[in-house]
């Protein structure tokens, strides 16, 4: 006002009014100098707009963004965005601490090239291709490296990230932490493959059959004493095709009992 009564007017100035019942008006005002006949300074008139509402929607948008904000910081799941160009630019903090990795040094970096197992560089770069695309991928399973040079395995949710104007801008990744679940998971794969390598070269024929009595394990020793190979054996009916006549209904007796859950020795 004092600018205005020195001739200096001022435009679209936001001031809050307030109202008889105590309540806050949100005014855009012009300050204009007003003089008289010999263009003398008398006062200043404000002409005036009442954005209220606006303000107090703004104001509530700003309070929700705020709100969200605090939750993707806080939430216990790690979440990771990325921009239109691959740089990293949502990190919360459960991904720091998952990662070793701060926001402010993961923020902008290329998310694909600097986080990721170089054996998943290919197929994580195309995840999120297809999100900054509109097509979204969920459950999909990454490998982050961490700070100590560490794997971390994360299943991830790729979700398209849009503005106001429904226009791609990102891809947001929600995530859970599944690395205790993968690694033993991996250490139940390898015991089995070590035992699958044990029954395989064993120095003991060991054979099998399923519930219909077809084999469906025939190891190298058993292939080395009959003479048929695991392949020519795997599917077959055991007793019909490999035991003698003599014996095939004492050996189905057997197997049979053997499935009820009544096991023979010797």
């Amino acid at each position: 006002l004092t600018q205005a009564l020195n001739g200096n007017e001022t435009s679209n100035y936001e001031l809050e009014f307030c109202t008889a019942s105590d309540e806050t008006r949100y005014l855009l005002v012009n300050a204009t100098t007003r003089r008289d006949a010999e263009n003398n300074i008398v006062g200043v008139v404000g002409v005036a707009q009442d954005v209220t509402e606006a303000k107090t929607h703004d104001r509530a948008v700003a309070a929700m963004a705020k709100e969200l904000r605090q939750l993707i910081d806080a939430a216990n799941a790690p979440i990771f965005g990325i921009d239109v160009n691959g740089n990293v630019n949502e990190w919360n903090q459960k991904t720091a601490e998952i990662t070793g990795y701060t926001k402010e040094e993961a923020m902008n970096k290329p998310l694909v090239s600097r986080f990721i197992v170089p054996k998943l560089k290919n197929s994580v770069q195309k995840v999120m291709g297809d999100a900054l695309k509109g097509n979204e991928t969920s459950n999909y399973e990454l490998e982050f490296i961490t700070k100590s040079n560490e794997v971390r395995y994360l299943l991830v949710n790729a979700t398209t990230r849009r503005d106001a104007g429904n226009v791609i801008v990102g891809v947001v990744g929600v995530a859970q932490d599944v690395t205790e679940t993968a690694k033993h998971d991996r250490a139940v794969a390898l015991m089995a493959n070590e035992l699958r390598q044990l029954v395989d070269r064993a120095n003991a024929p060991i054979f099998g059959i399923d519930s219909d009595g077809n084999v469906n394990e025939w190891n190298e020793m058993t292939a080395e004493i009959t003479g048929f190979t695991g392949d020519y054996a795997l599917g077959k009916p055991l007793v019909e095709t490999f035991i003698i006549p003599k014996l095939q209904k004492s050996v189905q007796n057997i197997l049979t009992q053997a499935l009820n859950g009544n096991e023979t020795s010797n």
